[in-house]
């Protein structure tokens, strides 16, 4: 293996972001495939899937008891669990390990909830440098009719009605990731991301990130 200049192991670090409903997780489930079928070692790492943490912060939800600091430092703390457990070995042993959101999320969620980028930027200075960064940028509209015909109804933390942007959930919904919308743009330029129409059919999608991954594959970065 060749060791990589980004964050220093020898494995790949992809990263797919986008709110609730803009298809990440499905392309995340296609890229592994397609890896896996290249023959390479692949693993995937979830947003809040800390088997030390997520238990926490989903029964802090339920009981709503997170306040804007709190729900930071805790989305840190899973993030950091499985950077240490699951994300770090694997670029240690070489191989491809496929982010399903990473710490751009929490730049955007912690600044929406009113919290200083350079803070947020911060608690996460220690997070290694993604090889790809790709961004399925979908309009609000589109998601409110995804996440309902999905789910049957919107997401309480995810429609922003925690910090109190209104009281009917649709409008809170619509303003709470227009504001997410704003802050992933100021980021688009600032960490290269490549921006893909999450509204496009799901093929397409996979084609453009899978070619991208081909030629970070084929650069010799990782063997």
């Amino acid at each position: 293996m060749k060791n990589n200049l980004n964050h220093g192991y020898d494995g790949l670090l992809i990263v797919i972001e986008g709110t609730d409903g803009s298809g990440k997780s499905t392309q995340v489930n296609l890229l592994s495939q397609y890896i896996i079928d290249r023959c390479y070692g692949c693993t995937v790492s979830e947003w809040k899937t800390s088997r030390l943490i997520s238990g926490i912060i989903n029964e802090a939800k339920e009981k709503n008891m997170l306040n804007t600091t709190t729900y930071s430092l805790l989305y840190a703390a899973d993030y950091t669990d499985r950077l240490e457990n699951e994300i770090i070995p694997a670029l240690k042993a070489g191989f491809v390990v496929l982010m399903d959101r990473y710490i751009y999320t929490a730049y955007v969620r912690d600044s929406v909830r009113g919290h200083d980028i350079n803070w947020v930027k911060n608690l996460y200075s220690f997070a290694p440098k993604p090889d790809l960064v790709f961004y399925l940028n979908v309009a609000p509209d589109v998601l409110i009719k995804r996440l309902i015909a999905k789910n049957g109804a919107l997401d309480y933390f995810e429609s922003g009605r925690d910090i109190g942007l209104s009281t009917d959930i649709y409008n809170s919904f619509e303003i709470y990731q227009k504001r997410c919308l704003d802050e992933y743009k100021k980021l688009i330029k600032e960490y290269g991301f490549i921006v893909l129409d999450g509204t496009k059919s799901q093929d397409e999608i996979h084609q453009k990130i899978k070619n991208e991954v081909e030629k970070l594959l084929n650069s010799g970065k990782i063997q």
